[in-house]
């Protein structure tokens, strides 16, 4: 080891004017360094104190790993006090904490530690020179470098075992393999055929005629609503069929068709005809991997897929990556559809037979209000309605019990309404993060329940005021966006999570689904992830619960809201007595009678049909599914009940004029963005 070890001389000798005296200092000084030297060491001052540093080297797997550290015992004193003790006692004070015995345990400690590393960074992978070149900086505590040494050896540990779980990963889940998942769809000969084209075209009454003729067959709607509604329509064609949904089971014994929504598709189940409804929605990134997974995974000879012409592109593309003959049939609209000449104007223009499109729930009871007392009886509809109450609420306008229906976008799919003119209030929508001009195909597919066949000649189209008459116009006049031809969303089934945690060893549900959603095999672009933003946040949560992987997983997906608290008090309460193994059974809400009664009733038959999903999936611990499902029937009784109380009588109040009257133009204040923002989540 080099001489170049720094003495302070002010350290050790005190200035003086004795040249006898200052000599006999200089001989401690000296004999001080020597002593020092001997032990590889030096005095050096860190943190305000005065401690011996020693140096040397540890042999390991015929290594040589030099070391620069202080050991505990050779903290010597604070700088002040070293100052004053004088050379005799810094010497004497050296010899007390450096010798062979210390300095032999102290070369002990090291050894054991550089050993520990080896092996760490051996069972890591990594090499463990380049943490323990931390142990050369000097001057600082054995005890602190070791530390650094640690953590940085352990920081690199887990960014390693991060970059081998995401190779073991895209290893595990090549979605370019995505369809051959689905065994029973991949061995068939599956034939495709799509029927396209707008609103009112007639595409579903075809798709439901072949539907009805086959042997065996399955219905996939978008919403519950459409489930029930061709459910309907089957079982009034003496065909046995059976109601699956998520809330919901209406077993037919010896069914030989399924109605269901399209996420309690059996790809297991082979039938003679699939019909995959709304198939423009396999671009919607929240729900759009639930059509990825029917077109992949209906198991059936023919598959019919119905929606928008704009759906062209993606049909082509996925037949064709599914070795799938297709044959597409276009429709046009049976009715013309046109715009009005003028605005509306005001609420006393609108007229009997009229929807009111509105873009949040707020502003549905807002206008609803207004027209009531404007003289008209209104019915209302709006995605936080249960699908039982939108239906009671449409039946009511069917049968001329109301004069005109308020409605957001949810009208745009699962209902058949005789609408005369579509009247919109607004043509900006918030869409979670911002409010932006509607997208054409939405104001296509709204204004599309203009003019149904049969009961009107003509549809027509218009904007409550100027403004928005003239934005609608040329949203009209705008042709729907064509879907892409590859990109579709897929999400993680429980099979693939358990996959990845096979081969990685995570458990946790929330870093297993960012593996999948980060890491999985993405060759060409074909599939891509869908947004797992929601369900992760939920498995982080779920994660403190000692929970299995399937119990987590299942909980993570139940169809609740969990940004209203009452909802979310229920989903954890459920969860906690779950990871307690206990059963969970379903109290009766009250609603009370106050300002807030209608959001609490619609809340609380969420609460209900939440609970009804669980004990469909794990009844022993939440036995009381038929219970639910039976209150979630009555609450949403008592919400049609509510709603036809509040906007369904002619009002006796003299009509207003400002701000919303005759001339003004103007619309019932809006909602403002947490109320949108709730009713674009609820209606999804």
């Amino acid at each position: 080891m080099e001489d170049n070890f720094f003495i302070d001389p002010e350290a050790v000798v005190p200035a003086g004017e004795d040249p006898e005296g200052d000599d006999a200092l200089l001989d401690v000084a000296r004999e001080l360094h020597l002593y020092l030297h001997g032990f590889n060491a030096r005095l050096v001052h860190n943190d305000g104190a005065v401690s011996v540093e020693v140096a040397g080297e540890i042999e390991a797997d015929d290594r040589r790993f030099p070391y620069r550290l202080v050991p505990e015992r050779c903290v010597l004193a604070r700088v002040q006090k070293w100052r004053k003790l004088g050379p005799e006692r810094h010497l004497a004070l050296v010899r007390e904490r450096l010798n062979e015995t210390s300095v032999a345990e102290f070369e002990g400690e090291v050894r054991r530690f550089v050993a520990t590393v080896l092996e760490r960074a051996q069972a890591e992978g990594l090499d463990a020179r380049r943490f323990l070149r931390a142990l050369e900086t000097g001057k600082e505590l054995a005890s602190r470098r070791f530390r650094i040494v640690e953590d940085r050896l352990a920081e690199a540990a887990a960014r390693r075992r991060v970059e081998t779980q995401a190779e073991v990963a895209r290893g595990t889940v090549k979605l370019t393999r995505y369809p051959e998942s689905f065994e029973t769809a991949f061995m068939m000969r599956r034939r495709f055929i799509a029927i396209l084209g707008p609103t009112n075209s007639g595409k579903t009454h075809q798709a439901m005629e072949a539907l009805a003729k086959a042997q065996t067959g399955v219905y996939l709607a978008p919403l519950r609503l459409l489930a029930l509604e061709n459910y309907e329509r089957l079982a009034d064609r003496g065909v046995a069929v059976s109601l699956v949904t998520g809330e919901e089971r209406r077993i037919t014994p010896g069914a030989t068709h399924v109605a269901s929504t399209i996420e309690m598709l059996d790809t297991s189940r082979a039938v003679e005809v699939a019909v995959i409804d709304e198939i423009q929605m396999l671009e919607d990134l929240e729900r759009g991997s639930a059509w990825t997974a029917a077109v992949c995974g209906a198991a059936a000879k023919t598959v019919f897929l119905l929606g928008a012409l704009s759906a062209r592109p993606a049909v082509e593309a996925l037949a064709e990556r599914l070795g799938c003959e297709l044959e597409v049939k276009t429709l046009e609209r049976k009715s013309p559809l046109e715009m009005d000449r003028r605005p509306v104007g005001s609420i006393s223009q609108l007229r009997r037979g009229d929807a009111v499109i509105a873009f949040s729930r707020r502003d549905v009871l807002n206008w609803a209000t207004n027209i009531v007392e404007a003289g008209f009886r209104v019915a209302t509809i709006y995605g936080n309605l249960s699908p039982e109450v939108r239906r009671a609420q449409a039946q009511r306008f069917r049968d001329g019990d109301a004069d005109i229906v308020v409605a957001t976008d949810a009208i745009g799919m699962g209902l058949n309404l005789p609408v005369a003119r579509v009247v919109f209030t607004t043509a900006k929508k918030f869409d979670g993060i911002s409010e932006d001009i509607l997208p054409p195909w939405l104001t296509h597919q709204i204004a599309g329940r203009a003019g149904r066949f049969g009961i009107h000649d003509a549809g027509l189209v218009a904007g409550f005021d100027d403004h928005t008459h003239r934005i609608i116009y040329r949203l009209m006049r705008t042709p729907a966006e064509a879907l892409s031809n590859r990109g579709f969303y897929v999400t993680p089934s429980l099979h693939h999570l358990k996959s990845i945690a096979a081969a990685t060893g995570e458990q946790k549900l929330a870093r297993l689904l960012e593996l999948f959603s980060r890491n999985i095999d993405l060759t060409d672009d074909f599939f891509l992830p869908g947004d797992l933003t929601e369900q992760i946040e939920r498995a982080q949560w779920l994660d403190t619960l000692p929970l299995s992987l399937e119990h987590r997983f299942t909980l993570s997906l139940v169809p609740v809201s969990t940004r209203v608290e009452s909802l979310s008090q229920a989903w954890q309460g459920w969860a906690r007595a779950l990871a307690k193994e206990k059963s969970s059974h379903l109290a009766i809400e009250p609603v009370g009678d106050g300002r807030y009664a209608l959001q609490a009733a619609e809340d609380v038959c969420k609460k209900y049909s939440a609970y009804a999903w669980l004990g469909y999936r794990l009844p022993d611990y939440y036995p009381d599914a038929e219970a639910a499902v039976a209150l979630a029937r009555s609450m949403s009784e008592t919400v049609d009940e509510m709603l036809a109380r509040q906007h369904g009588r002619r009002g006796e109040s003299k009509r207003r004029t400002s701000p919303y009257g005759r001339g003004r133009g103007r619309t019932p204040p809006k909602g403002g963005r947490e109320g949108r923002h709730r009713t674009e989540r609820e209606r999804r």
